[in-house]
């Protein structure tokens, strides 16, 4: 299981915030603009997905960065972090599309049909990233695993686990961790176009 960390005090939540929403943006503003380098298709579907969103919703991280938050609070700042884990995991297979495409195990419709990474459920991503992806690293599934079921408490009319403060500030951590490995793993044309988080 992936060790859930406090973030130290040289390394302040407001400043892992900071991070997270400079590097997440500098993705965005990479990979939505892929045309001439990227394999067509891939450019195609990066271009008309919503990335600059993924760069709004880190910017709102800092909403959460409070000593105590309520409930309600604590159920949105979940369904905040979860959004942007999805959106890292449908980047990454937009970015590898042919590869995924071409997947035997790719996400199919009952038809047949390959599902496109931008229409793909949390659930169904994070089941292929387990099979295909994180074959060696199981960590990675047990904590999106952990930030799937927090983040669905959204739509509960029941009780569901959603953690404490504390845990979610930890989890931020755990956050710019977990993007500093998807951008690690995406193939940019040369070290200079790397998205840095400062």
């Amino acid at each position: 299981m992936l060790q859930i960390h406090k973030i130290e005090s040289d390394n302040s939540l407001e400043v892992v915030i900071k991070r997270i929403s400079t590097l997440t943006r500098r993705m965005v503003d990479f990979w939505s603009n892929a045309h001439g380098w990227a394999p067509v298709e891939a450019a195609e579907l990066l271009s008309k997905s919503m990335l600059e969103w993924q760069s709004s919703l880190a910017e709102c991280l800092h909403l959460w960065n409070r000593p105590s938050l309520t409930d309600g609070e604590l159920i949105l700042a979940w369904s905040n972090v979860g959004s942007l884990v999805e959106g890292q995991l449908k980047l990454f297979l937009s970015v590898y599309y042919k590869d995924y495409t071409n997947d035997i195990d790719a996400i199919k419709k009952n038809n047949g049909d390959i599902v496109d990474p931008d229409i793909v459920k949390f659930d169904q991503l994070r089941n292929f990233f387990k099979k295909k992806v994180w074959v060696s690293d199981e960590k990675w599934d047990e904590w999106i695993l952990l930030i799937q079921q927090r983040r669905n408490a959204i739509h509960a009319f029941k009780f569901k686990e959603i953690g404490t403060t504390e845990e979610l500030h930890s989890n931020i951590g755990c956050l710019l961790e977990f993007i500093r490995m998807m951008n690690d793993r995406l193939p940019y044309p040369d070290d200079i176009y790397c998205p840095q988080e400062f």
